[in-house]
């Protein structure tokens, strides 16, 4: 733990981690605290952490998409931004389990948008629980489409929440193939809980050049870097 590793009390730790959370520099969480890159709450976001970024990796994210396509989403800042950018001359199926971006989705009149509900997890404003995972085993869509909160090559796609890693082992289950969207600071980093195996991902989108000494180690496996 903390104490241990950097030879302090336990009581240093806290009184450290209390003065962090309130000068907003991190949140406090179960047994410590997290950076707010990974875990700030979605409806909390007035101003969108590495706005610029994300828009890179949702133009990205058009070049995979076709007309007549049916495409799974969950929810998140960098989901949002893509479907903001969605011209409306495509003509898509989606499925989401987030509803700002089946709110987003649905400002475009040549899509198809299919809400799954469920019990609404109001950090992440994604719909959880077993009847969306019931919902999720009836499809078999072209292409899901994740968030990341940790993405490593060798342990694969990782989250802290158990509740929405069973949502999104059931969202892969349910897509032919599956693209992971991530800033690159998420990357090389590992959550509690497995999602899935990195050989289970089809693409990695990210902002960075796909040539990127970062990017190498993902670069197997049939992962597609883009």
């Amino acid at each position: 733990d903390l104490s241990s590793l950097l030879k302090i009390s336990d009581d240093t730790v806290r009184r450290d981690l209390k003065e962090l959370a309130e000068s907003g520099k991190v949140l406090k969480v179960h047994g410590g605290a997290a950076s707010k890159s990974f875990v700030a709450p979605f409806n909390a976001q007035n101003e969108v952490y590495a706005l610029m970024e994300k828009k890179k990796i949702a133009e990205k994210t058009l070049k995979l998409i076709r007309n007549n396509m049916v495409i799974l989403t969950e929810g998140g800042t960098t989901i949002l931004e893509f479907a903001k950018m969605i011209p409306d001359t495509l003509k898509v199926t989606f499925f989401t389990i987030s509803p700002q971006v089946a709110i987003t989705l649905s400002e475009h009149s040549n899509l198809d948008v299919i809400t799954i509900g469920g019990k609404l997890n109001k950090n992440a404003n994604l719909h959880i629980g077993a009847s969306v995972i019931n919902e999720l085993a009836d499809l078999k869509v072209d292409l899901c489409l994740l968030g990341a909160n940790a993405f490593s090559s060798e342990e694969g796609l990782t989250d802290m929440d158990w509740e929405i890693v069973q949502v999104k082992k059931a969202i892969i289950r349910a897509s032919k193939k599956s693209a992971v969207l991530s800033i690159s600071e998420k990357l090389n980093t590992v959550q509690r809980i497995r999602i899935c195996d990195p050989n289970q991902i089809s693409y990695l989108i990210t902002e960075l050049n796909p040539d990127d000494p970062l990017l190498t180690s993902y670069k197997k496996n049939d992962l597609q870097v883009l």
